[in-house]
């Protein structure tokens, strides 16, 4: 199910800064036309105020590639650093309308996107900036010494925080389906407060018209396998990739298994499976957490992960249990002390 694999910074999405020192600027001459009253909540970036934050789009600037394409780390005339995403793409009215509706969402636990631009054949959005990047560089084990250590707790405060962004996704009206979360969309600041990235750019793309360019039949492991190929996606399907997300926290490595998970019992063989080999749960965690931690921590992935998908949790109920493993763990290695633990589960986990 896993294979391990370096990471580097350029797997991150986007990479804090300060979204509030908003510069007054001049449109650039082939700019889409910006939209009247809210919509002027996304600042319209020029492009050679772009070009020159990134160095005319120097590869030493690249930081990732995503979903809408190549990641651009750059730096602003006030000081700001931003993460610009750039791809090819003529100037769309849809475009402008679907930014300024993503930039009206704000959370601590998004990514927030600042502003965007539409010149010289290209289409960009320009994020915060987090200086640590995406959870793969930190997560993925290597088989090396790797630079973050993060034990059990730090690892449930990060899920917390991406499980508040998408619960906030969720409780919009309409509700905001994420419909690409993954690992490498889960980035982290500098105090490693965990914020979801790439909120909406899959609905975005598929209102422009030539977002095929940039769309990809590749398999996606956080991909729920309820879904068709071209069928709308619902809440259920962000929860049954954040599941996904919680068995990479547990293991360690990145989900590369091209046979996806179609039952409850699939699932709950395959993981009793690995538990039985001792290579589910990651080896740097041991010290770090009690056996009734992590095995709550493990029903609740399996519940995200439960078919039929009606039967999965609300991302709010997630929060509430994942707050609750938190609490109690907090309190049990406060009294027990850390210590290395065996977790033996049983059929018991779907009831």
């Amino acid at each position: 199910m896993f294979q391990c694999r370096k990471f580097s910074n350029k797997d991150s999405e986007t990479g804090s800064s300060d979204p509030s020192a908003v510069v007054e600027m001049k449109r650039g001459p082939n700019a889409a036309p910006p939209l009247p009253g809210p919509y002027n909540k996304a600042r319209e970036f020029r492009i050679d105020e772009l070009e020159q934050a990134s160095r005319q789009f120097n590869e030493s600037n690249l930081i990732g590639f995503g979903t809408f394409g190549l990641v651009f780390k750059g730096l602003l005339n006030d000081g700001t650093v931003v993460a610009i995403k750039r791809r090819i793409g003529h100037p769309r009215q849809e475009f402008t309308e679907e930014v300024a509706n993503l930039s009206a969402i704000q959370h601590r636990n998004l990514v927030k996107l600042l502003g965007y631009c539409q010149e010289k054949g290209s289409q960009m959005l320009v994020f915060e900036y987090l200086p640590n990047g995406s959870m793969c560089s930190h997560l993925y084990d290597t088989g090396k010494d790797s630079i973050t250590k993060l034990e059990f707790k730090q690892r449930l405060s990060i899920a917390i925080g991406a499980a508040k962004g998408l619960c906030h996704l969720h409780s919009l009206q309409p509700p905001v389906v994420h419909s690409n979360f993954k690992t490498a969309n889960v980035l982290v600041d500098e105090n490693f407060i965990a914020k979801v990235a790439d909120a909406g750019v899959l609905k975005l793309l598929e209102k422009i018209e030539d977002a095929g360019s940039s769309s990809s039949s590749s398999f996606n492991a956080f991909r729920d396998p309820e879904l068709g190929l071209h069928e709308t996606f619902y809440e259920t399907n962000d929860i049954y990739s954040f599941g996904m997300f919680l068995l990479e926290l547990i293991s360690g490595k990145e989900a590369t298994e091209k046979e996806a998970f179609l039952s409850n019992d699939s699932i709950l063989q395959w993981v009793q499976e690995h538990l039985s080999l001792n290579d589910l749960v990651d080896h740097r965690l041991l010290g770090s957490f009690t056996a009734e931690g992590m095995r709550d921590l493990i029903r609740l992935m399996l519940k995200c992960m439960s078919f039929p998908g009606r039967e999965r949790p609300r991302m709010g109920n997630v929060v509430v249990e994942l707050d609750q493993i938190l609490d109690k763990e907090m309190t049990r290695t406060t009294v027990m002390g850390e210590g290395t633990a065996t977790v033996t589960l049983g059929s018991q986990l779907f009831a």
